[in-house]
């Protein structure tokens, strides 16, 4: 998922990732280590139109792993099933 301004988005599916969406409206994706958290807030906001209430990210082996949880009001299984993870 490329957008306009650039950051890669990466949808990651692992048995974790999936709990995650399920139980915690959280959807982990992989991205360029250059973007801040509010540039993957947007990012994620614009693509998807959904509200983000948190994010949080993770430096780990050279690569930027972003775990975006979204307001009660927008499932992330909904989008998860969009994207085909579900």
């Amino acid at each position: 998922m490329k957008s306009k301004a650039g950051i890669g988005l990466r949808p990651i599916v692992t048995e974790k990732a999936v709990m995650m969406i399920e139980l915690d409206n959280i959807l982990t994706f992989s991205t360029d280590m250059r973007f801040t958290k509010e540039e993957i807030k947007k990012e994620v906001e614009e693509i998807f139109e959904v509200e983000v209430q948190k994010v949080r990210t993770l430096n780990k082996k050279n690569k930027k792993y972003s775990y975006v949880q979204l307001k009660s009001k927008y499932p992330a299984i909904d989008i998860a099933t969009k994207l085909g993870l579900m």
